[in-house]
């Protein structure tokens, strides 16, 4: 008799779906990888802007900035498990990479709070004043520091994360956005949502940080994601209506392909060849083929779409 088939290798689980947070309508879109269309539409608070994986990978949480909420979803089925009040002005948020801290700047309040996280609960641990609109927040690998822009007072400060007090500031170009870390933590990349390019500053040693170049990407440089190689991120150039691959080694831009419609957040395939971003003045989610350089699918989505995300996505 030969050996039985295996069911689950016959019928594998479907791929999860896309989440597109649709800022002004305050709910999200899924979309199905495979027909790429809409499957459903939830609602979350007032005005989700991000998105983060809890450290367990079992849920998704929403950040619902107006609603001073969280909406922890299954990134699997999309299914809602719990929303989560009080918590303030939720506008940015990262776990730390040792899983002790849950971070959220606080856009319209100029302040970021940080958290305690056991697994399940957050407990409010300090509240830092920032100044003048913090926005994106990136964190050293070894969680010993957490950077964020200020996006109307153009700075980037950081704060020390075992003590929660501001250690340095120092300006910025024109309405700093997201920022990214190199993998050997020596150097950050920021968006210039105010400027024309990514703003590059040297964060080796204890001393502050130090503005070293521009690199130019086009108008409006704004969102970053990790093309999945450990040595290329992308930028979207929400003005420019372009997305740029810049080469972190080098710091320049070796490639870039049309966005039309105002592209913001991103995500990238687990296979690294799609980039998924939403177009925030056309709602729309686009599916841009890096290998064939064009946009090969436009999803219609909700109002402002910004944030997106999907579990099967390109190393970080």
């Amino acid at each position: 008799m030969g050996a039985m088939a295996n069911p689950q290798a016959a019928n594998p689980p479907p791929a999860p779906p896309v989440f597109v947070l649709n800022s002004l309508d305050a709910n999200v879109s899924v979309i199905d990888p495979a027909s790429w269309a809409e499957s459903q539409r939830f609602a979350t608070g007032k005005e989700p802007h991000h998105l983060y994986l809890t450290p367990d990978e079992k849920s998704l949480v929403i950040a619902n900035a107006l609603g001073d909420s969280l909406t922890f979803v299954d990134p699997r089925t999309a299914q809602v498990q719990r929303v989560v009040t009080g918590i303030v002005d939720p506008y940015h948020l990262r776990f730390s990479p040792d899983m002790k801290w849950f971070i959220t700047a606080a856009n319209r309040l100029n302040h970021i709070d940080f958290y305690r996280w056991d697994g399940k609960e957050l407990t409010l641990v300090q509240r830092v004043p920032t100044g003048k609109t913090p926005s994106h927040l990136w964190i050293d690998s070894k969680s010993r520091t957490v950077y964020s822009t200020m996006q109307d007072s153009d700075e980037l400060v950081a704060i020390d994360m075992a003590t929660q007090k501001l250690k340095w500031r120092v300006k910025t170009g024109p309405m700093p956005a997201d920022l990214y870390g190199s993998p050997d933590d020596k150097t950050l990349f920021i968006g210039l949502t105010g400027g024309k390019g990514v703003e590059v500053f040297d964060i080796s040693g204890d001393q502050p940080a130090r503005s070293v170049q521009i690199i130019p990407t086009g108008a409006g440089a704004h969102a970053f994601r990790g093309a999945g190689d450990g040595k290329h991120i992308y930028v979207s150039n929400r003005v420019a209506n372009t997305i740029s691959k810049i080469d972190m080694a080098s710091r320049q831009a070796v490639e870039s392909y049309a966005a039309p419609g105002g592209p913001d957040c991103m995500d990238v395939s687990a296979d690294g060849r799609y980039i998924y971003v939403g177009a925030r003045w056309a709602r729309k989610l686009l599916v841009i083929d890096t290998h064939e350089k064009k946009v090969v699918r436009s999803v219609n989505v909700g109002k402002s779409p910004h944030g997106v995300w999907t579990l099967h996505h390109a190393a970080r």
